[in-house]
């Protein structure tokens, strides 16, 4: 590979990639990397010193009994946890159709007509809707109870004072609710203190006000209470964690959200949409708002790229494995352990302070809490403690007879479950028995019906498991997207209980095995990455931007600077740079980039001289998206800083740059890592995602905080909380603090010098059929990604880079990145961990199709009837009785000779139609298919 670059090794091509003025003088200071069996003991170690007491915490988190045949096949399936988010539909139906279930299951509880397919979690997702209420009325006032969750209050604080809008936090029922300015308002369902109300009257008055009612509920009780719509919601969001998954001391979780049909344009995230193939069968694919922030980019309504696609299909699979009749029955189990626990408190002299519950009480002891906090010790209880003294009991559907029992004797009561079971106050409280009863039908489809045994289950999961296109099969080189197939020893951490069976909120004596990775995975990132202090509380690669971006925003304020709101993007960065930045309220400023794809300079330096006084940050990806290492960043971030401005250097190309140099180091101040990119944790079909960001020391201060934990930064100048866990998706940290343990100083910057040389080999190998649109002056190369130009052949053939995309599942690849960052191209990183046989195969599928263009080119093969305009083809098209096309079924299927028969992957549909499922916008479960 190195001869036919025409480099000796991979320290002269690393040396000859990397600008001379950036590169590392000495190796990482790092430790020496351990072997697989090691690690696992390690990390045994570290998770045995997490102690597991039983949870009745709550607060948006609790425990579950997740099935294990899903435990299994979907959380610990590479085939469910190694695709990329679903781009190519062809390929991806599977998961397509599971997240279609998802969507099913938010609307069919939440009773509104739309659902999306996940968000980050319950904090962002009521940040989010509430800015949707602003961006469909205007209005610059919201009303928020002061009964939700304290995380999801900060989270939404932290996202709505960037934007000017006006929080009224407090009673929301004896508020102004004709209030001209007021754009929507957020409750909480059931209360963070565990009671129900009705809503119906305020969301009326709400309504006759022209203001929007956004509601975050418990999805759980929504099987015995009223639904959200019922109520006159008009947006729903929340978290599933309840349904099937593990808590993990605070994420990856799904966060959903729903709404009603007329506000669907402005919802935010990605929805699934059901259309139709070439052949007229029904498909699924992402509608509406698919690539929104490279597409729209400032003006887009939210700068989420990602979602939580694998967690919301376990959440999925839980309802289509126990069916409504089933999560009733635990809705309906946990709701009487919580009227036995009622009657319990109340006969023994507690004080139970709500009217109406579901599975949450606030009470308030007869024991002093020193007393009830020494009985919580001795049975390993976790409660939660409020500041007026009383204390919150949440019951999950893990709960026994035991557990009640427990929890009395903690109270002081001598009755037990048994006997407490018939007692008037049981019945008196049964929320069945409540004008708040559920009376409508959900999950009617047969999806939901159909699957209860686990044989049913077990092969359901396996055939949508055969219709997508994961890294078990083969490579996927997505330019910018970095999709590494992930070790197993790296992935085995995280089903261990000590991990993923912990409130996030517990007292942190309690975990300190996760504090003790969090700091050795803290200090080895500031390592590779020049910077001083980590945040991992972001829990996507969007919110890492954000937070880098209010972190600046805030240390400017600190010095006075309230004036510098300007960020400076250039077109080569992420399409979510400009997205983030109109978040925080900044003014977006674009920056050329010259024919070698380099940064204007002479546009730069005029534009910091402009803005000088005005100027709060540039944000830069780097190498840039283009594929190139500039060899003026240092130049660039000096500039940035004489004219008093901060450097935000997007840190998901960071694959190039381990071990080979620091972005801390060459002058920027703050970064997002995507541990789901350059760190190993998988994408999981479209998340989980997450995005912690470094900072150096003058902008630590800054670093998000959390209202009920301590993140370590605690400094009033904090602006809040970015994410509801307070260190994000932390469950899946153990996976890049494993995959850097193993790796070392020396094989991490191995690795990037593999990725490079991947890039630069393929590149040269495709150079006589492709142009490599970007490549580095002088030395001709690429960092480790690179474009491949398609656009002439529009001309010459009237082929398009969506038709190349298609053809490649045909010779069993997944597509590129496609048409982006430059329309008409496809943009390639294959990563390290592909071997030169794997980057052949690609490269000899593109060099068939390259023949085939030829073809079309000379008139050969016709312009319309040809393998590209038809592809992919599917089993049935190829086996069918009237093939009339002007090639042949051999050429269709097996266009190449490592395409075989015992390996081939088929598309299990044809080509999708976009146009029809935009104009026939479906994205539940049809009770009947659509004829088309």
């Amino acid at each position: 590979m190195l001869d036919l670059i025409g480099y000796k090794s991979l320290d002269e091509l690393s040396d000859k990639a990397v600008p001379e003025n950036i590169r590392l003088k000495s190796p990482l200071k790092m430790d020496e990397p351990i072997g697989e069996y090691q690690l696992l003991s390690r990390i045994r170690e570290i998770a045995g010193q997490n102690k597991l007491y039983r949870s009745y915490i709550g607060m948006g988190y609790h425990n579950t009994c997740v099935p294990h045949t899903i435990m299994r096949n979907v959380f610990e399936n590479p085939g469910w946890t190694t695709q990329y988010t679903p781009y190519q539909p062809e390929i991806a139906q599977g998961r397509l159709e599971s997240l279609l279930n998802f969507q099913t299951m938010i609307t069919d509880l939440t009773g509104l007509h739309v659902a999306n397919a996940s968000l980050l979690d319950e904090g962002t997702a009521a940040a989010e809707g509430l800015s949707l209420c602003y961006r469909h009325n205007k209005r610059k006032t919201l009303y928020v109870s002061d009964k939700v969750h304290p995380q999801t209050l900060s989270v939404v604080l932290t996202r709505c004072e960037p934007l000017g809008l006006k929080v009224v936090v407090g009673n929301v029922e004896e508020m102004d609710l004709e209030n001209k300015d007021l754009s929507g308002i957020l409750l909480q369902y059931p209360n963070t203190d565990g009671t129900v109300k009705d809503f119906s009257g305020l969301a009326a008055k709400a309504h006759e006000n022209g203001s929007l009612v956004v509601m975050a509920a418990d999805l759980l009780c929504l099987l015995l209470q009223m639904a959200p719509a019922e109520m006159g919601a008009d947006i729903a969001c929340g978290s599933t964690q309840r349904f099937g998954l593990p808590m993990g001391y605070g994420g990856p979780h799904a966060g959903y959200f729903a709404c009603k049909e007329s506000l669907v344009r402005l919802m935010p995230g990605r929805m699934i949409g059901v259309t139709r193939d070439s052949d007229g069968q029904t498909a699924y694919r992402l509608a509406l708002q698919t690539r929104e922030q490279h597409i729209r980019r400032d003006k887009a309504t939210s700068n989420i790229c990602t979602a939580q696609a694998l967690l919301a299909n376990m959440s999925a699979m839980y309802a289509v494995y126990h069916g409504p009749k089933g999560l009733k029955e635990i809705a309906t189990r946990v709701h009487k352990a919580t009227l036995i626990l009622n009657a319990g408190l109340r006969t023994s002299g507690n004080d139970v302070h709500n009217p109406q519950f579901f599975d949450t009480l606030k009470v308030t002891p007869k024991t002093s809490i020193d007393e009830l906090q020494r009985r919580c010790e001795e049975k390993k209880i976790n409660l939660r403690y409020f500041d007026d003294g009383d204390v919150g009991v949440s019951l999950d559907e893990t709960i026994s007879f035991n557990d009640l029992s427990d929890l009395l004797w903690v109270f002081g009561c001598t009755s037990t479950p048994e006997e407490l079971q018939d007692h008037p106050l049981v019945n008196e409280y049964d929320i069945e028995k409540s004008k708040l009863k559920r009376t409508s039908t959900y999950l009617t489809h047969p999806v939901f019906n159909s699957h209860h045994a686990e044989t049913r289950i077990v092969r359901y999961m396996k055939s949508l498991e055969n219709k997508d296109v994961s890294l078990v099969h083969s490579m996927i080189p997505l330019g910018s997207c970095t999709m590494k197939l992930n070790s197993t020893t790296e992935m085995l951490p995280v089903s261990m209980r000590e991990f993923n069976e912990i409130h996030p909120f517990v007292p942190t004596e309690q975990a300190q095995g996760y504090k003790v990775l969090m700091d050795e995975l803290q200090r080895d990132l500031c390592e590779i990455t020049g910077y001083d202090r980590i945040s991992f509380q972001p829990n996507s690669g969007a919110q890492g931007e954000y937070a880098g971006l209010r972190a600046i925003q805030s240390y400017h304020a600190s010095r006075g600077d309230h004036h510098r709101n300007v960020c400076l993007i250039p077109v080569s960065a992420h399409g979510t740079n400009p997205a983030s930045a109109q978040m925080c309220g900044m003014e977006v400023v674009p920056v050329k980039v010259d024919v070698d794809a380099k940064i204007d300079m002479v546009q730069l330096k005029e534009q910091v001289e402009q803005y000088s006084k005005t100027l709060s940050c540039l944000m830069i990806t780097y190498p840039s998206t283009f594929g190139v290492f500039e060899d003026t960043i240092a130049e660039i971030c000096n500039l940035v800083h004489k004219h008093g401005g901060q450097v935000y250097l997007d840190g998901a190309n960071m694959n190039a740059q381990v071990g080979l140099c620091a972005p801390g180091l060459y002058g920027s101040d703050v970064s997002h890592l995507n541990l789901h990119k350059t760190f190993c944790i998988p994408h999981g079909g479209g998340g989980p995602g997450m995005g912690p960001i470094g900072v150096k020391e003058h902008l630590a201060p800054f670093l998000p905080n959390h209202p009920v934990v301590s993140t370590g930064n605690d400094s009033e100048q904090s602006f809040g909380a970015v994410s509801a866990g307070p260190f994000g998706s932390t469950a899946i940290l153990p996976i890049s603090w494993a995959y850097i343990k193993m790796m070392g100083s020396r094989g991490l910057r191995k690795a990037t010098q593999v990725a490079i040389l991947n890039a630069n080999y393929m590149s040269k190998k495709l150079e006589p059929f492709y142009d490599t649109l970007f490549k580095a002056p002088g030395t001709n190369l690429v960092a480790h990604e690179f474009i491949l130009d398609l656009r002439p052949f529009k001309k010459t053939a009237g082929i398009e880079a969506g038709d190349v995309a298609k053809r490649l599942m045909d010779f069993g690849f997944h597509a590129p990145t496609m048409s982006w960052p430059v329309a008409g191209t496809l943009m390639i990183e294959p990563t390290e961990s592909e071997d030169k046989e794997e980057l052949d195969r690609y490269c000899e599928a593109l060099i068939c199709i390259r023949d085939e263009i030829s073809e079309i080119e000379s008139g050969k093969m016709d312009r319309r009837l040809n393998p590209l305009k038809c592809a992919p083809h599917t089993l049935a098209q190829v086996t069918s009785d009237g093939w009339d096309r002007p090639y042949s079924r051999a050429k269709a299927a097996f266009p190449a000779h490592f395409v075989k028969g015992d390996t081939k992957i088929w598309p299990t549909v044809g080509r999708i139609d976009d146009a029809y499922g935009d104009k026939h916008l479906v994205c539940t479960c049809p009770p009947i298919l659509p004829d088309f």
